[in-house]
């Protein structure tokens, strides 16, 4: 798969304030990124700096191949992008902002806005006034207005605040969606059970620096913790476990560890019926490389 996204150790300071310090991470097609860190880890300034809204001191950021700062008309031209809330004329209809921003591009038509509206499910209400939405469908018409132009990055900063469980719902929906297409997707949001459920990477960061970036499944993985299903733990005196019932017990150590209590326990008649590592939820895990300080 092609790299969209690429940050190559980029850092930002104000004034004698170090905020990023080597960050670096890359988003490919199809891939929905979620990025996640405590308040006032870098999160939104490393958005401001992809967007090339802010300077760069060190390091670069690459999308589709050319530089944020050298070449920015061509890297930020497949790039949508909504920055906490939509920017929406709440007085015109939604074709009327639709057509708005379609005004501002030349290759964009009147098919592109029909595509969009589609896209997004507001083909019933893409002429009533935008006053008379709800927040989900605001929160639509934004992600249309970011697609227009057909780009192949979306980046979303904070996209569920507000919304009710429909409206995060249809949002999940939208995102897959997007993702089956082609497009890379990055999201910075607080709603960590929320990002679990569609997105495929994370990237955490903290104090400027990115601490891990990976599958969410590798993420979520208590790497040294399994569960054991068993026909009885009466006989069962081992180091390293712990939650110990009738039938079951957690065993911590490495999968070579694991296997030597297997061997051990066949050679005492105990049956196994089953040993699974411990998955953790998405926050979970999150508290636990925070060290369990609070999430935004």
């Amino acid at each position: 798969m092609e790299t969209i996204l690429e940050c190559k150790k980029i850092c930002k300071r104000f004034g004698k304030k170090q905020i990023l310090q080597d960050v670096s991470f890359k988003i490919l097609e199809g891939d929905i990124l979620a990025f996640i860190g405590p308040n006032g880890s870098g999160k939104t300034t490393t958005i401001k700096l992809i967007l090339g809204l802010q300077s760069i001191d060190a390091g670069e950021v690459v999308i589709n191949g050319f530089n944020v700062e050298k070449d920015f008309v061509k890297a930020i031209k497949r790039v949508g992008a909504i920055v906490e809330n939509p920017d929406i004329y709440m007085y015109l209809s939604g074709y009327q902002n639709l057509k708005l921003v379609s005004d501002y591009y030349k290759e964009v038509m009147d098919e592109d806005i029909k595509r969009v509206v589609s896209l997004v499910g507001l083909e019933d209400r893409i002429h009533d006034k935008v006053s008379k939405y709800s927040l989900g469908m605001r929160q639509r018409l934004g992600i249309a207005r970011a697609l227009l132009h057909n780009p192949n990055l979306l980046i979303l900063d904070e996209p569920t605040n507000g919304l009710d469980p429909e409206g995060i719902k249809d949002l999940r929906v939208l995102l897959k969606k997007l993702a089956k297409d082609g497009i890379g997707i990055l999201i910075s949001s607080h709603n960590l059970a929320e990002l679990e459920s569609f997105c495929n990477k994370v990237c955490v960061i903290q104090e400027g620096k990115i601490i891990e970036s990976t599958d969410v499944k590798a993420f979520k993985k208590e790497q040294d913790q399994y569960l054991f299903v068993v026909s009885s733990t009466e006989k069962i005196d081992f180091k390293n476990i712990s939650n110990v019932k009738e039938d079951s017990f957690y065993f911590h150590g490495t999968k070579e560890d694991v296997a030597k209590l297997v061997a051990k326990l066949v050679k005492m008649g105990i049956s196994i019926y089953e040993v699974k590592q411990i998955e953790l939820t998405l926050e979970e895990a999150f508290l636990r490389k925070m060290g369990d300080k609070k999430h935004d």
